[in-house]
């Protein structure tokens, strides 16, 4: 008789865990998000810095702003991931089925990379809006108190944004926030597997947690350097404002050119550190969380 299939939790489930699992590992890194995007907005059309470190910038926004400062916009980071995490798993295992063969072959290593990279591309359409009030409320606490727009959580935003400026707004930067995140998957999965087979190659690693680690790391370094000039398009683009009813940038080209003319090339990497020190804790507290999150399903759930 032919053995039972072992259960499984329903796609549903999958979708809200990994959604799930971004939101927890966000609690812990949301200080970094907002250190990176103060970063990047520091000193715009000049090349004074406002900030000389991140460290800088940490202590400066704990001295300002308190303690709950650096948790500023907190409820629009959780937003963004119950939107682009929950969507981008849905996109890619929709994906990732239809392209497996009939004989239970998963796809090659270049349709594995244009799945991500789809999906990557339609969660980060998915999760704009909240990326443009997570910017927003991130950046307020930096401008003098009658310049803020003083959002009191996502939803507000939200709201105030469709009613002030309409709805089209809420994308605003949805072309270089879809960018960064084709950039980031095609990076990631490029860098990890290169990293690997090279520690692999050197003799002094097994394919073990500790060389998942150092692989991990050096294509978190990879993926950092590659989508900064991205994401430093997208986050001055999202918080820009009208002057005189024109928009402060026309399009991310005259971003990129204004911040290397006024500001310096390696001004593209501004927030580096934090963004970087974001990339890692989030992957591995996203996976610890959603791992205890099935294992608590299978054994009350599925195994009752």
């Amino acid at each position: 008789m032919a053995e039972a299939k072992p259960k499984t939790s329903p796609k549903a489930i999958k979708f809200l865990f990994g959604g799930l699992a971004g939101m927890g590992a966000t609690v812990f890194v949301q200080p970094l998000d907002l250190v990176k995007n103060r970063m990047q907005l520091s000193g715009q059309g000049t090349k004074a810095r406002e900030y000389k470190t991140s460290f800088h910038a940490l202590a400066s926004i704990l001295k300002n702003e308190g303690v709950g400062g650096i948790y500023t916009g907190l409820s629009a980071g959780l937003l963004r991931q119950a939107t682009y995490t929950t969507t981008r798993l849905g996109i890619y295992t929709i994906l990732f089925e239809k392209m497996t063969s009939a004989d239970g072959r998963p796809p090659n290593f270049f349709l594995k990379a244009l799945i991500g990279m789809t999906a990557g591309a339609t969660g980060a359409f998915v999760g704009t809006p909240a990326e443009v009030a997570l910017i927003r409320m991130t950046a307020d606490g930096r401008l003098p108190v009658d310049q803020r727009r003083g959002y009191t959580n996502v939803f507000n935003a939200l709201a105030r944004i469709t009613r002030e400026e309409g709805v089209s707004t809420l994308w605003r930067g949805c072309v270089p926030t879809m960018a960064r995140a084709v950039v980031v998957n095609a990076a990631q999965l490029a860098s990890y597997s290169q990293s690997k087979q090279a520690l692999l190659d050197s003799g002094y690693f097994r394919d073990d947690i500790l060389c998942h680690f150092c692989a991990s790391m050096i294509s978190g370094l990879v993926t950092t350097a590659a989508s900064m000039p991205v994401d430093i398009v997208k986050t001055r683009i999202q918080n820009m404002r009208m002057i005189d009813g024109k928009p402060e940038y026309k399009n991310g080209l005259e971003v990129l050119v204004r911040v290397i003319g006024k500001e310096g090339f390696f001004s593209l990497w501004k927030g580096f550190t934090p963004y970087y020190a974001r990339l890692g804790p989030h992957t591995v507290l996203t996976f610890i969380f959603l791992e205890q999150m099935n294992r608590l399903y299978k054994t009350y759930i599925l195994d009752r």
